[in-house]
């Protein structure tokens, strides 16, 4: 029988330091738990890999540093959940009786007790020389709170994971990270709870996420300041509509609480009704769960010149104007015969919506037709090449799913056109500059005139670990967006199509390949 659920909850995120001194690392950790129980928290999470910093000489001492069944970590964290009758998410390396390490999630009860595990599926940088990905999905644990889903941190910075703990029937999500990437708390969080209608309570690390001593020659080597590596803080509390509710300060220890409804998870529906998990097409999204090939194309034009229009009697103003790909929102009254006659004598394309199908038009007429794979007839993305790269057009509800875009960066997509009429805040504002991030995908999405519109270009700086070029500003993969404000018929930018090619965040870490593509049942089943 499913456990009662009250209908509000209080919760909390904890940030703290974790250096090389386990002893200090656990009473940090005790400490943050004893300010939640003060601030009457019923639930706490903490960051990623609290017991031990993450950086380690070899793999066997990860393994011999890692925490174990019944060691005095993992004792004193029960036996404090036990004292404050709290539940306490916490991440730790742990060494399994196996002979192997994870990342793993532990999800204490208010008893003391071990009522849920997860090893961590995507694993970041060096993180692959220490520690072994988990071999099986995360369990969704029915408490009374609520139905409980874990992940930590990369997990987050890719959809599957978290996407496959909400289909499962999670309404709070849980997440642990070990992160120094602003766009962690402006971006990868809170679109995780948005685009699944789901509560997300994150807790994120604060100090130096490498040795203090070895920190400067590392950050030379790198190209970024110092405290630059020092872990981005900003905890938060989210809810299913992608608003912050509870964020903590960017550094220092902190603790911060809301009350939540679990139950508001229970709805998955759009303003005009659709119930965006019934109309999700799994049957169409085996590729996701197919084993990765890499990319087989190679990297498109160093730079495209792009327009977003509101009107198609503008179309000729953008080609003399140098636009090599024109989108539009869905026309009325254009036939594709009259945008091609506008193109004539260019090399441009246009990308539109006609009688519900997304078309690119080029001077000799349509050469690409996209039909609706969401609520239409539609069961594949169908890219165009051009001289410049690989076009894919997702227009309308197709843009809702991150799915779909998935789906497009596994053709080698360098370019998607997005003409879209969005209904929620968050669709424009996290939704696609997610798709554009976590499948380093340039998007150009056109709007009505009364939504804003944007142009969405990927960084050449990236790839951790490697040196940076320009100005280090903390984000690691948030696109550069060029704005098209509500009510303005024309906005022009460029997208850097070469730069999809290079999906490499961290080594052995590839934002698309690296998905978890054994787990993903949930998704395509």
């Amino acid at each position: 029988m499913p456990v009662a659920v009250p209908n509000v909850v209080r919760v909390a995120a904890a940030q703290i330091e974790a250096g090389q001194d386990v002893a200090e690392n656990l009473a940090a950790c005790l400490r943050v738990i004893d300010a939640a129980a003060e601030q009457r928290a019923q639930l706490v999470v903490l960051p990623e890999f609290c017991n031990h910093l993450s950086w380690y000489a070899s793999r066997a001492q990860a393994h011999e540093r890692a925490t174990r069944p019944g060691d005095e970590f993992l004792t004193a964290i029960a036996e404090r959940a036990r004292r404050h009758g709290i539940w306490v998410k916490i991440n730790l390396t742990h060494a399994h009786p196996d002979g192997t390490t994870g990342g793993t999630n532990f999800l204490f009860d208010p008893a003391g007790e071990i009522v849920g595990t997860c090893d961590k599926q995507t694993l970041m940088g060096a993180e692959n020389d220490f520690l072994e990905p988990g071999a099986t999905v995360g369990p969704v644990v029915d408490t009374p709170l609520g139905r409980i889903g874990m992940y930590a941190c990369m997990e987050g910075v890719i959809n599957e994971v978290a996407r496959g703990l909400a289909l499962r029937g999670a309404q709070v999500l849980l997440n642990s990270l070990n992160s120094f990437a602003l766009d962690e708390a402006d971006l990868h969080i809170p679109v995780r709870a948005a685009e699944n209608k789901v509560w997300v309570i994150a807790a994120n690390k604060v100090g130096p996420l490498l040795p203090r001593d070895e920190l400067p020659a590392i950050a030379a080597r790198l190209g970024v300041p110092p405290e630059w590596l020092h872990g981005a803080g900003e905890s938060q509390i989210v809810a299913p509509d992608g608003t912050v509710v509870a964020k903590a300060p960017r550094t220092g220890e902190a603790v911060i609480v809301a009350d939540i409804d679990p139950a508001r998870a229970d709805s998955k529906l759009r303003p005009d009704g659709t119930d965006i998990f019934a109309t999700r097409r799994p049957s169409l999204y085996g590729p996701i769960g197919a084993a990765p090939v890499g990319r087989q194309r190679p990297p498109g034009a160093p730079s495209l010149p792009v327009a977003v229009l509101r009107d198609t009697t503008l179309i000729g103003d953008a080609v003399a104007k140098g636009a090599q790909l024109i989108v539009l929102p869905a026309t009325s009254g254009s036939a594709a015969a009259d945008v091609a006659a506008a193109l004539a004598g260019s090399g441009a394309h246009v990308v539109t919506v006609i009688d519900g199908e997304g078309v690119v038009i080029g001077a000799d007429g349509v050469v690409g037709r996209q039909p609706r794979i969401h609520g239409g007839p539609g069961t594949e993305v169908i890219p165009v090449d051009l001289e410049w790269g690989r076009l894919a057009v997702i227009a309308g509800d197709d843009a809702l799913y991150p799915e779909t875009f998935r789906l497009a960066a596994l053709l080698d997509t360098d370019v998607v056109a997005v003409p879209y009429d969005a209904q929620e805040d968050w669709e424009l504002a996290l939704g696609l500059p997610e798709r554009a991030a976590e499948n380093r995908l340039n998007l150009v999405v056109a709007t009505p005139l009364g939504q804003p519109a944007a142009i969405l270009a990927m960084t050449p700086d990236f790839t951790l670990w490697t040196r940076w070029e320009g100005p280090f500003t903390g984000r690691i993969s948030t696109p550069v967006r060029t704005d098209i404000p509500v009510g303005e018929a024309y906005g022009a930018g460029e997208v850097a199509p070469a730069q999809a090619a290079n999906r490499q965040v961290s080594r052995n870490t590839d934002l698309v390949d690296g998905r978890p593509w054994r787990l993903v049942d949930a998704l395509i089943r």
